[in-house]
C-alpha cells in the first residue's frame, strides 16, 4: 500500500485533506490524523470492520479499549447510555481538549472499541483539523495512537510515517502535537469519579468541578475501561531508567553501581545537566510540565532514531500536574 501524506498549512491544503480524509473514512479506511495530545489512528467509531483494521494495524490486543472522538456535545450523548449532569460540567470546563469521559456505553458503539466492556471513553479532541474531520463525516471516531502496539506514540507526522509507511492510506500533517502526551482519562461510572490515566488536565483541576475523586485503580483480570492501563507501554526501543542526580559525577556513579555503560547513554534532563557526556546525548527540557509533556515523546523518538540502547531520564518532580508525565515514563521503563 502507498501511504499519502498530505499537508495542511494553507486554507485550500486544510480543506483538501479533510476532504480526502473524509472520503476515506466514509469507505471504512483508517487514516493517521492530527489531535493536540498526539497523532491518532482514525475510523469510523460505529463501524466494527473499520474499527477491527486499527487493531491489526497496530498488533493492538483486543482487551485494550479504544477512546472515541465527537466533535459536539451532541455526538458524545450519541454514544452514551446517558448523558449525566456532571458530564456536562466537566465537558464545559475542559472541553475541546485533552481529557476523556468513560460513561456507560451507547447501542451504537461496537464491542471491539470498548474490548467488549460495557463503558467507553469519550472525548471532544482540541485540535481543529480532528474537529473538522468528525463534523463532515457526522459520525464519531475511534482513535487510539497511531503507532504499532507498546511503541512510542507519535507527536508529528514523521513520527507516524517511520511506524505505519505502507500500513495505511493516509497521514495527515496537522503539525506538532502541542499537549504531547495522552489525554486525561476520567472515569464517571463510578461514585466517586476516579482518575484511569492521568494527563496534563490533572487531579486538582478535575476535583474542581466535580468534588473529591476515588482512589485510581488498575483492575488486574477486569475488563480495561481505559487505553494506557498495560504495565508496559509508550516505550522506546532502548532501555529506559528514571533517575535523580544533582551532577555528572553521581549520574555515571549509578550507572556504574548497575554495571551500564555511560558513553551508551542518552540524558534527557530538566533541572541538572549533568557533565561529563557528550553534548549531543543530552537533551534540556525546561522545568514545566507542560512543556516537558510536549517534547518528552519527540526526544524519545529522537533517541529511538539514533540508535540508543539506553536513555536516561531525570525523574519529574512529584507534584500534580507532572502527574501524567510521571505516568507515561514508569510505564515506558516497565
Amino acid at each position: 500500500m502507498k501511504t499519502e501524506m498530505l499537508p495542511t498549512h494553507t486554507p485550500a491544503l486544510f480543506a483538501a485533506a479533510v476532504k480526502r480524509a473524509v472520503e476515506l473514512l466514509r469507505a471504512g479506511e483508517v487514516v493517521a490524523l492530527p489531535t493536540e495530545t498526539v497523532y491518532g489512528l482514525a475510523a469510523n467509531a460505529f463501524d466494527d470492520s473499520a474499527v477491527a483494521k486499527i487493531f491489526e494495524i497496530k498488533g493492538r490486543p483486543a482487551t485494550n479499549p479504544i477512546i472515541v472522538h465527537v466533535s459536539s456535545l451532541d455526538m458524545a450523548a450519541r454514544c452514551v447510555k446517558r448523558w449525566p449532569a456532571l458530564a456536562g460540567r466537566l465537558a464545559q470546563a475542559f472541553w475541546p481538549g485533552p481529557l476523556t469521559l468513560v460513561l456507560p456505553r451507547g447501542t451504537e458503539i461496537p464491542d471491539n472499541v470498548t474490548a467488549g466492556g460495557m463503558t467507553v471513553g469519550v472525548r471532544w479532541p482540541g485540535h481543529p483539523f480532528m474537529q473538522a474531520v468528525i463534523r463532515e463525516c457526522g459520525f464519531p471516531l475511534a482513535a487510539p495512537s497511531a503507532n504499532l502496539s507498546n511503541q512510542l506514540s507519535p507527536t508529528n507526522a514523521e513520527h507516524v510515517h517511520r511506524q505505519l509507511e505502507g500500513r495505511i492510506p493516509l497521514i495527515v500533517d496537522g503539525a506538532q502535537s502541542q499537549v504531547g502526551i495522552e489525554s486525561t482519562v476520567l472515569d464517571l461510572s463510578v461514585r466517586p469519579p476516579r482518575i484511569l490515566r492521568p494527563g496534563m488536565i490533572h487531579a486538582g483541576s478535575l476535583a474542581a468541578v466535580c468534588g473529591p475523586l476515588g482512589n485510581a485503580s488498575e483492575p488486574g483480570g477486569a475488563t480495561l475501561r481505559s487505553p494506557g492501563l498495560l504495565k508496559k507501554h509508550y516505550s522506546p526501543r532502548g532501555k529506559l531508567l528514571v533517575l535523580n542526580w544533582k551532577s555528572g559525577a553521581e549520574l555515571q556513579s549509578q550507572l556504574a553501581s548497575q554495571r551500564l555503560s555511560a558513553d551508551a547513554c542518552f540524558v534527557i534532563a530538566h533541572t541538572h545537566i549533568p557533565a561529563g557526556f557528550a553534548a549531543e546525548k543530552v537533551s534540556v527540557i525546561p522545568h514545566d510540565a507542560e512543556a516537558f509533556a510536549r517534547a518528552l515523546y519527540g526526544e524519545l523518538h529522537r533517541c529511538d532514531a539514533a540508535g540508543a540502547a539506553l536513555i536516561v531520564v531525570e525523574a519529574p518532580p512529584e507534584s500534580p500536574e507532572w502527574s501524567g508525565v510521571a505516568d507515561r515514563l514508569r510505564r515506558a521503563a516497565a
